[in-house]
């Protein structure tokens, strides 16, 4: 019998069902192989090189470059970035791949001091080509295929190539994204940006329509034909393919795109650019270990945060409780406070980065938060130096103006793709920049350029001043958490500046309260916007707390008391995605966020 004991639970199941699922969409369980992505057609393109044979790393690549070709307007361009978190099961090795661009051997401080400048500006605007970064995608994607994948340029390419050339279905997200912020204006800008290919006669397309791109079909098959017609073993013929773009004729459109309006980008930042392979940096929590990016990213922030709290009893708190949210808010700002203060490109700058993730500093830090009374603004930074085996001090800092206004509805772009092989292989990339709004759309090339630059500021001595080649500190990150030193799943959620606060409620989602991957997503998300955000004009909203809906009002009222200003967010990061693998069973798991058009796929 089900809940009323006068229906039978037979008749019950004849009509539907005795209980709703606990999610709106079902957790994908596979042996062989799973992906998830921002995009059916992206997991697709993964999903294809799993099935012929490739491994997760050939699958990552193929979906990376797809995505540029599916999500241009929903996440990212061809001529921008990414991040990517790996574990190689043969050499039983984690491995962090830097894909972030670099800035311009042009860009010192002086160089836009000297136009009057006190950031570096973005779009919407004429100065959006003061921002182009080296373009970090392409050859870190085709690096990583070099060394860790099996299979050719032209095999991987083949489906982003099929996207472009034949069309894919416009879909409802994408047309969103086109309708919201200022897109148009930046096209109009610097015409014929992406209007004749993107809209219908200056009508916004209908789904279901043909999105055909060919021109950026046209780049993808330039760099097949370098691999074809390169001499050589495949690592030759693969950096065949590199060169067409870094140093080749795709070198040249690119550099003359940008010398056409003005852009600080040219041929020669594109020659001297490299991805970069480090060992990532982790933390324990749980009797799990967090494996992460250092301080070229945010990363840290969230094992920072994690360390903070575990001076506090979450679960005795319960769930998204008032005092869950408000504990967990605090910590963040404490790490965000340090992430203003001594967060940079490590090759650049000395940082305390065993001070920061230090447990004892954590305890520390942790003791600034008042379990009455929310911080006003961003804490004071701390002292890891005093915790750190290298020496130093705190710099200067910039200054944030605090009158400026933020849209929460219309989050900046950005995707995560994530992928586990049958050999238990883990890969994820978290692919971003380039978006239509802050830079210029080269209907040439058929994509954007990435204004990472925007990140860094102009403060002397600051470690994330900028400087020539330098990597800015990104927003994009990814994570692989490990058990017992065997990794277990990798997590990553876009969405700006909210990527470490929504990536480290899912963590909490999984290993404290045993959501599944697909619960874990789901489950509603908030996001301080107490901090300067990353992004050029650097919005600082003291206090704000943004909030998705699903949860409770009593929960935003006890917030309110506590002294948060409660606003309301569309998404506090979209795409969020948590893939699992059990290692006793081997079997894989993976869910896929509501928020946008994600999909997981498993056989």
């Amino acid at each position: 019998m089900n809940k009323d004991k006068n229906i039978p639970v037979g008749f019950s199941l004849e009509q539907g069902d005795l209980n709703r699922p606990s999610t709106g969409r079902p957790v994908i369980y596979a042996n062989n192989g799973i992906i998830s992505s921002g995009h059916y057609l992206t997991s697709m393109a993964g999903m294809k090189m799993l099935l012929s044979g490739g491994n997760a790393f050939d699958a990552l690549v193929s979906s990376t470059i797809a995505a540029a070709v599916i999500e241009p307007i929903a996440s990212y361009s061809l001529g921008a970035e990414a991040v990517y978190m790996l574990y190689d099961a043969k050499n039983d090795e984690i491995i962090s791949l830097c894909g972030q661009g670099t800035l311009s051997l042009q860009a010192t401080p002086s160089f836009f001091q000297n136009k009057g400048l006190e950031n570096i500006p973005t779009g919407p605007g004429q100065n959006a080509p003061l921002s182009f970064t080296v373009p970090g995608v392409v050859k870190s994607s085709l690096s990583l295929l070099m060394q860790y994948g099996t299979k050719s340029v032209e095999e991987v390419f083949a489906p982003a190539i099929e996207y472009a050339d034949k069309g894919i279905p416009n879909y409802e997200y994408m047309i969103e994204r086109l309708n919201s912020g200022d897109s148009v204006k930046q096209f109009e800008l610097f015409p014929p940006g992406g209007k004749e290919i993107f809209f219908d006669n200056d009508e916004l397309p209908k789904p279901g329509t043909l999105l055909v791109q060919k021109a950026l079909g046209k780049v993808l098959k330039m760099m097949v034909d370098a691999e074809n017609n390169a001499i050589g073993h495949r690592n030759d013929r693969i950096l065949a393919a590199s060169k067409c773009f870094y140093e080749d004729e795709l070198a040249d459109l690119i550099s003359n795109e940008s010398k056409s309006v003005g852009g600080i980008l040219q041929k020669e930042d594109l020659e001297s650019y490299s991805e970069k392979y480090e060992t990532p940096i982790d933390i324990s929590f749980m009797g799990h270990k967090i494996h992460s990016h250092s301080t070229w990213t945010q990363g840290p922030v969230l094992l920072q945060a994690l360390n903070i709290l575990e001076n506090f009893d979450l679960k005795s708190m319960g769930h998204n409780s008032s005092q869950y949210i408000h504990t967990i808010v605090e910590a963040l700002k404490l790490a965000l406070a340090d992430r203003e203060a001594f967060y940079g490109d490590p090759d650049f700058s000395t940082i305390p980065i065993d001070g920061l993730i230090s447990k004892e500093y954590a305890k520390e830090r942790s003791k600034m938060i008042s379990m009455d009374k929310a911080s006003p603004g961003l804490p004071d930074y701390g002292n890891p130096w005093a915790f750190s085996k290298s020496d130093g001090k705190v710099s200067a800092q910039p200054f944030y103006d605090k009158s400026l206004e933020s849209d929460n509805q219309h989050e900046a772009g950005t995707t995560h793709i994530s992928i586990i092989d049958r050999h238990g292989n883990m890969a994820c990339s978290t692919p971003s920049g380039g978006a239509f709004n802050k830079s210029v759309f080269f209907s040439e090339l058929g994509f954007a350029l990435s204004t990472r630059s925007e990140m860094t500021n102009l403060v002397d001595g600051h470690p994330n001043v900028a400087a020539p080649g330098k990597r800015p500190r990104t927003s994009i990150i990814n994570y692989i958490i490990s058990k017992d030193d065997v990794p277990i799943m990798t997590v990553g959620c876009p969405g700006g500046d909210a990527q470490t606060q929504g990536n480290l409620q899912m963590i909490l989602n999984t290993l404290l309260w045993g959501m599944n991957p697909q619960e874990a997503s789901e489950a509603p998300r908030f996001s301080s916007d107490s901090a300067p955000n990353s992004f050029y004009p650097h919005t600082y909203l003291p206090g704000n707390l943004s909030m998705e809906d699903g949860f409770a009002e009593e929960v935003k009222s006890e917030l309110t008391k506590l002294g948060h200003k409660i606003t309301y967010a569309a998404t506090c990061g979209m795409g969020a995605t948590v893939v699992k693998r059990d290692p006793s069973s081997g079997v894989l798991s993976a869910g896929a966020d509501p928020r946008r058009a994600c999909y997981a796929i498993g056989y």
